[in-house]
């Protein structure tokens, strides 16, 4: 739940934090004030700290950058697993910044540690709820109101939009192959004739270059064979080879190695030299028993390598890279016959559809089982909000054809009266029904995503009261406070009634600024200061006695409900938090 909201130099804020008492339980917190002071300033910093869109234009003027921090706790233990797994800390409370510079550059932190305003914006949407004041708007389009009967009924969409995208790829797939079946013959010839050339010479791995050192063997035997010999004969078989003389030397020396042992060194050396001549010659005399000349095998090497060189140049390749080409072409027309198995591919392709089909029918099982649940309990809430006798219904009709979303529309239908054909909401109810049909719809779904445990802890109004008066009024008040029983909520509100019922208040007034320009600060309120608020808003001036008496009055009266689970039985724990106050530069944007 959200604790601590901070913001710096963000479009006309100078400095200021605010802080929720008894965030760590829930409970009903509104911000009221004049119109145009800045109330909804905020939720739309909170929604750029969520990792909502920023730009040059929240950086209040003549300032670098702006900047925005939120602290939330506790701290929910999937979203404690969520930040150990991203690698953030999980020390609580949870803290998210964000700033956003002059040139609109923008940076975000999770707990310290630099982030991505993608993971801001998935962890938000899992802390933090919004209803903005036009949530009613959305109840007219198609896509929508889908969203909003799946997150009732818990449906997650992620696998039915997996399943829609494998089935396309694979009618991709086959209709590809059906247009490009005679490219694909032409290829698949082409690839054949090559394959065909290379197969008669069935080049092997390595055998370029075995090829060529046997053929400079072959092709130089004599001259080897000349040289063998010759050195042959130099060595040992000559009357004066190296052999013969290195003989005689050893046998001088051995005379007289005894009478100067200085000499033993030169006759060990000697018998050395004798040992490997001897070695060499072996080695010799085998060469020549080995080197043959055979002009038949020269032959073929011959034909063998020019039928290599003959294919290379026609496919325009190095000799050594004929078995790589060749094999590169099998692989080639593997795939080019695969892809023209068109049985093949229509198989894939219905399994596919079977795959889908199976997932979208379960989700539309789900919608049909929640849709009946859900009008009744928006129908319920129908009732206190100014529409006795109306009725709320879901419509499911069928597609003539599948889409990404599923097999069934889904269309949110109003009877406004008892005993009124439901109809097309858009069409049958004014401004002001559409407001109050979008509170019963957000409430009534925050009611239960809070009982599946899948609800955001902070719930967020941002003036969706607007156009409710009166006893409804008064019936919206009480609607959030039961909601601030098991989550928190904050609420921007115009009306009397609604902010009666809060747990916690904050004001926003305007006053004259150090620099004679208008200002704005932000103050919890409570007490008198409270109930002089309520009086305001009810349309009388905030020392009226009669104000002042009628603002007691509802302030008692909700009072006596009891405390909603998140207050105290003393009075002190209506007390917010000491105000901490900043001047707001001129309201010049956000203006409500």
């Amino acid at each position: 739940m959200l604790k601590r909201l901070a913001l710096r130099d963000f479009v006309i804020v100078t400095s200021l934090e605010v802080e929720f008492a008894g965030a760590s339980r829930g409970g009903f917190a509104v911000l009221t004030g004049e119109t145009g002071a800045g109330k909804s300033i905020l939720v739309d910093a909170l929604q750029l700290a969520l990792g909502g869109r920023g730009d040059a234009g929240v950086v209040r003027e003549g300032t670098a950058r702006a900047e925005i921090s939120a602290e939330f706790e506790p701290v929910a233990p999937a979203l404690l697993q969520w930040l150990d797994e991203a690698g953030f800390g999980i020390e609580e409370p949870l803290l998210l910044r964000r700033t956003v510079d002059a040139q609109g550059k923008s940076r975000a932190w999770i707990n310290g540690s630099s982030a991505t305003v993608a993971q801001l914006k998935e962890l938000g949407e899992a802390l933090v709820d919004i209803h903005g004041q036009h949530a009613w708007q959305s109840l007219t389009r198609p896509a929508s109101v889908r969203a909003l009967l799946d997150g009732y009924a818990g449906i997650d969409t992620a696998a039915l939009g997996s399943a829609w995208a494998a089935w396309r790829h694979a009618l991709a797939a086959l209709e590809t192959a059906r247009s490009r079946s005679e490219e694909r013959e032409r290829e698949r010839e082409r690839l054949t004739w090559q394959i065909g050339e290379l197969d008669k010479l069935a080049p092997a791995a390595d055998e370029w270059a075995e090829l060529n050192g046997e053929h400079q063997r072959l092709a130089h035997a004599q001259a080897i064979l000349d040289a063998v010999q010759l050195a042959l004969d130099a060595t040992s078989e000559a009357e004066d080879s190296a052999s013969a003389l290195t003989a005689r030397a050893v046998e001088a020396l051995s005379g007289v190695a005894d009478y100067d042992a200085t000499l033993g060194s030169a006759l060990e050396v000697l018998r050395d030299a004798q040992a490997q001549l001897d070695d060499a010659a072996h080695s010799l005399h085998a060469a020549l028993r080995h080197t043959e000349l055979e002009p038949e095998r020269l032959a073929e090497l011959d034909a063998r390598l020019s039928a290599w060189l003959g294919l290379a140049r026609r496919f325009r390749l190095q000799p050594e890279e004929l078995p790589a080409t060749l094999a590169a072409w099998r692989e080639e027309l593997q795939a080019v016959e695969a892809a023209s198995d068109l049985e093949g591919l229509q198989r894939q392709a219905e399994a596919a559809r079977q795959r889908f089909l199976a997932e979208a029918g379960t989700v539309s099982a789900a919608r049909r089982q929640a849709a009946p649940v859900w009008s009744e309990a928006v129908t319920a809430a129908m009732q206190q909000l100014g529409m006795a006798g109306g009725r709320f219904a879901i419509a499911l009709e069928p597609l003539a054809e599948p889409q990404a979303h599923g097999l069934e529309s889904v269309e949110f239908l109003v009877a406004g009266h008892a005993g009124s054909t439901p109809r097309p909401l858009g069409k049958v109810a004014s401004g002001g029904e559409l407001s109050r049909l979008a509170l019963a719809i957000a409430v009534t779904g925050c009611e239960r995503r809070s009982a599946q445990g899948s609800s955001a802890a902070t719930l967020i109004f941002d003036e969706v009261d607007s156009g409710i008066g009166g006893a409804v009024a008064d019936t919206v008040g009480r609607l959030m406070r039961r909601l601030g029983r098991e989550r928190q909520v904050l609420a921007v509100t115009h009306l009397a009634q609604v902010a009666a019922c809060a747990d916690q208040h904050f004001v926003v007034a305007k006053e004259p600024g150090a620099d004679g320009r208008t200002a704005s600060r932000i103050t919890a309120v409570a007490g008198e200061e409270r109930v002089a608020e309520v009086a305001r808003m009810l349309g009388g001036t905030a020392r009226s006695g009669s104000g002042l008496l009628h603002a007691r009055e509802m302030l008692a009266s909700v009072d006596n409900e009891g405390p909603s689970a998140t207050a105290n039985t003393a009075n002190t724990d209506l007390q917010p938090t000491p105000a901490r106050e900043a001047p707001l530069a001129p309201a010049t944007r956000h203006r409500r």
